[in-house]
């Protein structure tokens, strides 16, 4: 009989302690301003801090207040024609200064990686594989050039490096060889 008066007690309490965040939530609630938010979901969200903000919603706050649309590297032309269009502002050319470095990304030596994890909490949009004291690899694709991984690192070996804009291709033959029929 103990026993039930003890859960019964016990589901009261927790009833009265959910009422009362409840009641919080909805009477301590705090309005955000939903220009903030459309631009926020605008921003590419990779938390990289290239803009001089430590990440998106910050910068979201910033434009929102006055700030320019044009300081976003890793959300591009697109990224400021679709703010320029939500905000009712031309559309500029992403500032000159962001712009000068050629876009990089991270590499991993994967013969000196310890497997420590640190580069992977670190990194803003999960662009990096591996497990504890295991090596680890950067998924090129997902990976945005933010260069939050490089700091964390305690043997020092994640380099940033250039895109090519070319991309990897098969190598373009000396001469073409006909190709027989086989009858």
């Amino acid at each position: 009989m103990s026993t039930f008066v003890a859960v019964v007690l016990l589901v009261l309490l927790a009833a009265a302690c959910g009422a009362l965040l409840g009641f919080a939530a909805i009477h301590f609630k705090v309005e955000s301003d939903p220009v903030v938010e459309q631009i926020d979901a605008i921003l590419p969200q990779t938390q990289c801090g290239q803009c001089g903000y430590p990440g998106c919603r910050p910068y979201a706050e910033a434009i929102a207040n006055g700030d320019e649309i044009n300081k976003c590297p890793p959300g591009g032309e697109a990224g400021v024609k679709a703010l320029a269009d939500l905000l009712g502002k031309d559309i500029v050319p992403l500032d000159e200064s962001l712009e000068e470095a050629a876009p990089t990304v991270a590499y991993i030596r994967e013969d000196e990686c310890i497997g420590c994890t640190k580069c992977i909490q670190a990194c803003p949009v999960d662009a990096i594989l591996g497990a504890p004291k295991l090596m680890h690899t950067v998924i090129v694709d997902e990976c945005t050039g933010c260069d939050l991984c490089v700091a964390p690192c305690p043997v020092d070996c994640i380099d940033m490096i250039p895109i090519s804009d070319k991309g990897w291709s098969w190598p373009e033959p000396a001469q073409r060889i006909p190709v027989q029929q086989v009858v």
